[in-house]
């Protein structure tokens, strides 16, 4: 019997970064990064297979293809995305490794804007699959089998699989916050305080 399938990631971007993000044509923030990960045991002790998820990107695509690949804030028990909470939309999906990555465009909905001044402030948030599947005890891990169903990708803000990082894409050249001088200064504290003492201080 096929049941809802939530799996969640963690999602950082630095706060800064969405002032300077690079911007959909619609003028909406894109950020990056890893949806889900294939062929392990993730944190809720479930295993999807590369063949899977494959079969699931590639009809997810025509989604993309047709910019209705969109996902909501917070996790609903519900296989229906309710477009009064839909916060983003997926514009693009590829394969790094075992890793599913995708681009988000956070959209300017009530829920989008809630996203975006989170992650502007620095909060941590997941980004989640939902699905609809079956899954069978293997040993210590819950197969997901082949009635799999992918749905969409929601932002939650609590993570089950670590490693999971979103960036914005940014255009042009990035302003760096690290001071140049921050190495010299380093060598020369520890040039200076060697002895135990530091008279610099």
């Amino acid at each position: 019997m096929k049941s809802l399938l939530i799996e969640t990631l963690p999602f950082a971007v630095q706060p800064q970064t969405l002032i300077e993000t690079r911007k959909s044509p619609n003028g909406n923030s894109i950020v990056e990064g890893i949806l889900a990960t294939v062929e392990i045991k993730n944190g809720n002790g479930r295993y999807y297979s590369k063949e899977l998820w494959d079969r699931e990107l590639d009809k997810y695509n025509v989604l993309v293809k047709e910019r209705r690949a969109c996902g909501e804030l917070d996790h609903p028990d519900s296989q229906v995305i309710n477009l009064k909470n839909v916060s983003h939309n997926i514009t693009k999906l590829w394969w790094d490794g075992d890793n599913v990555m995708g681009a988000i465009e956070i959209l300017p909905t009530p829920s989008g804007n809630i996203l975006k001044e989170l992650i502007g402030a620095g909060i941590k948030v997941g980004v989640s699959s939902r699905g609809m599947g079956s899954l069978k005890q293997v040993g210590e891990v819950l197969e997901v089998q082949d009635d799999f169903e992918l749905l969409c990708w929601d932002f939650v803000s609590t993570p089950s699989n670590p490693g999971s990082y979103m960036t914005p894409l940014r255009e042009g050249l990035e302003k760096s916050n690290v001071n140049p001088y921050s190495k010299v200064n380093s060598i020369i504290t520890e040039i200076l305080c060697s002895n135990g003492a530091c008279p610099i201080f």
